[in-house]
């Protein structure tokens, strides 16, 4: 199948963008990569009256230090973030996390911007998002505001962003000490069944404080373990405090079935995958 007819609009600003959007409201989608959005299209599982091209829009393709804050446009490709040596500075879990996103060819045109706004459940980069606690930049009409990416999400493929705003940039505090990542999926590149990443600071008394813990794949969103995270602050994340936490997870997931994994399967991993994680956050740390 082909998408359905559409008008296409070149953008070269922000604010032109936003007017393209406000002409066709609530029928108008942002292309940047479009390597979610042309499939869905290309499927008719959305049919829209006009396209807005953002990628001849320079500033949102840049990734910049401001203090000890780190600003990420969103038109940054997954290949940029996964070489750049900054982000290998300044955000090395989302430069780790970023490997496992689709293949070569998805990574070459994917933007970070487009897979926050796509709000797969199982997206890498809306869980590294979320762990580090960053914020999300959006223009529209009425100007420019910020997301905490704890609100961001309303659902699965859900974004709280209005049908005439653009996400411009993601703006991420001070990177973490200490991090891990792991997901489990049926073939590198795929979707996957579960992710889980950590994230601390350890103290040189070998405790650990600031830890969040997040889980992709397990809900409609992706979600903090936040109970299960104050139970390992100021601890010396022994096996038993893994433990503990790894069971406390349970209580923020719902996942759902479907052709890669039953809901039951994914239930049965998390404890399994949430321990691996917090034990390779442990041993990467200097003792």
């Amino acid at each position: 199948m082909k998408a359905a007819d559409f008008v296409y609009f070149r953008a070269t600003s922000v604010a032109e963008a936003v007017n393209y959007l406000s002409e066709y409201p609530g029928e108008s989608r942002v292309i940047a990569g479009g390597q979610s959005l042309m499939p869905m299209l290309n499927m008719r599982l959305w049919r829209l009256s006009a396209l807005v091209d953002i990628n001849h829009v320079p500033e949102l393709g840049r990734l910049e230090v401001k203090g000890e804050e780190t600003v990420a446009g969103a038109l940054l490709r997954h290949a940029a973030l996964e070489t750049s040596s900054l982000a290998a500075e300044r955000l090395p879990l989302l430069a780790s996390m970023v490997k496992f996103v689709g293949d070569r060819q998805v990574r070459n045109r994917g933007t970070i911007g487009g897979s926050l706004v796509q709000a797969d459940p199982t997206g890498e980069m809306p869980l590294g998002c979320l762990v580090l606690g960053a914020r999300v930049r959006v223009q529209g009409p009425g100007g420019v505001r910020e997301i905490p990416m704890e609100t961001f999400y309303e659902g699965s493929y859900a974004t709280t962003l209005e049908f005439d705003e653009v996400l411009t940039e993601i703006v991420f505090p001070k990177h973490p000490q200490h991090f891990a990542f792991m997901e489990f999926a049926r073939r590198h590149g795929d979707f996957c069944v579960l992710s889980v990443a950590a994230t601390g600071n350890r103290s040189p008394d070998g405790r650990w404080r600031d830890l969040r813990l997040g889980l992709g794949g397990v809900s409609d969103t992706p979600v903090l373990a936040m109970e299960a995270a104050a139970l390992l602050e100021g601890s010396r994340l022994t096996d038993d405090d893994i433990a503990a936490a790894a069971q406390a997870a349970l209580a923020v997931i719902d996942p759902a079935s479907d052709i890669r994994a039953s809901a039951e399967y994914r239930a049965h991993l998390v404890p399994v995958y949430v321990r691996r994680v917090l034990q390779k956050l442990r041993n990467r740390a200097p003792a």
